[in-house]
């Protein structure tokens, strides 16, 4: 019996993103900015800027989408 391996696709972000999670934060906002990244990463509101830092390998499975990227916003 042969097991296929899956290749899961890594989400791309980086410094300065605004990111949608899977939950909004208690004040209502869905929209967090990264503010640093390393092991842990720290995301801030941008509704109430409460800020929270959470395990690499936690942000990445409940990050839904990137808003607005930091790279959109340099080329326009």
């Amino acid at each position: 019996m042969m097991r296929e391996m899956v290749q899961v696709e890594r989400k791309s972000f980086q410094l300065g993103d605004i990111v949608q999670m899977k939950k909004q934060h208690p004040c209502g906002s869905n929209e967090m900015e990264i503010i640093r990244m390393g092991m842990d990463i720290r995301i801030k509101c941008v509704g109430c800027k409460h800020s929270v830092l959470i395990p690499r390998a936690k942000f990445e499975k409940n990050m839904k989408k990137v808003l607005r990227s930091v790279e959109e916003d340099e080329e326009s």
